[in-house]
C-alpha cells in the first residue's frame, strides 16, 4: 500500500520535518525454519516485512497485516522479539523524513503462498537461515533476536 492515508494528511500539514513514527516488523518462520522475505520495490534490497499500523490498530495485528498484504502469507504473531527507536531517522527520495519506533515480531506461518501480493515488492521468498541474500545490519540483528528465544529486547542504555 505504500504510504498510508493518514500520514499523508499528516505530510499536507507538516511538509518534510522529522516525523516519529510507530513501525512494526514481521520475522515470519515457515515449519522448516525458513525465513520470508522481501525484495523492496523502492531500493531493491531484501529486507525484513515491515510496516505502519493504523490508527487505532493493535501492533500484533499490523504486522499480521502486512505481511498478508506484501506476501500473499497468512501467519500469526507468536512474540515480541524487540522494541527500539531506530538510531538515525530515514530521508526518502521525496524529502520526507522519518524516525521509527519499530516493535518487531516473531510469526509463524500459517498459510498461503508467498508471491508478490502489492506494489512495495519485487519479489518475496524463503530462505533458510543459514542462506540470506545481504541484508541491513539492523535487519540481521533483528532476526539473530528472534532465533535466540530469548527475551524481548531492548537498549538497556536508555532504560
Amino acid at each position: 500500500m505504500g504510504t498510508p492515508d493518514f500520514i499523508k494528511d499528516v505530510r499536507a500539514d507538516a511538509g518534510h520535518q522529522l516525523l516519529l513514527l510507530p513501525g512494526v516488523t514481521a520475522i515470519v518462520l515457515d515449519d522448516d525454519g525458513r525465513v520470508l522475505l522481501g525484495r523492496r520495490a523502492d531500493n531493491g534490497e531484501w529486507a525484513l516485512i515491515a510496516g505502519i499500523p493504523d490508527p487505532g490498530e493493535q501492533p500484533a495485528a499490523a504486522a499480521v497485516r502486512e505481511v498478508y498484504e506484501e506476501t500473499g502469507v497468512h501467519s500469526e504473531a507468536v512474540r515480541v522479539v524487540s522494541v527500539h527507536a531506530m538510531r538515525k531517522p530515514v530521508t526518502y527520495p521525496n524529502g520526507d523524513i522519518c524516525q521509527f519506533m519499530d516493535i518487531t515480531f516473531l510469526c509463524r506461518a500459517t498459510g498461503g503462498e508467498a508471491h508478490v501480493h502489492d506494489e512495495e515488492s519485487l519479489e518475496v521468498g524463503w530462505f533458510p537461515a543459514d542462506g540470506l541474500p545481504p541484508l541491513r545490519d539492523f535487519a540481521l540483528f533483528r532476526l539473530k533476536q528472534a532465533l535466540t528465544d530469548g527475551p524481548t529486547w531492548f537498549d538497556p542504555a536508555a532504560a
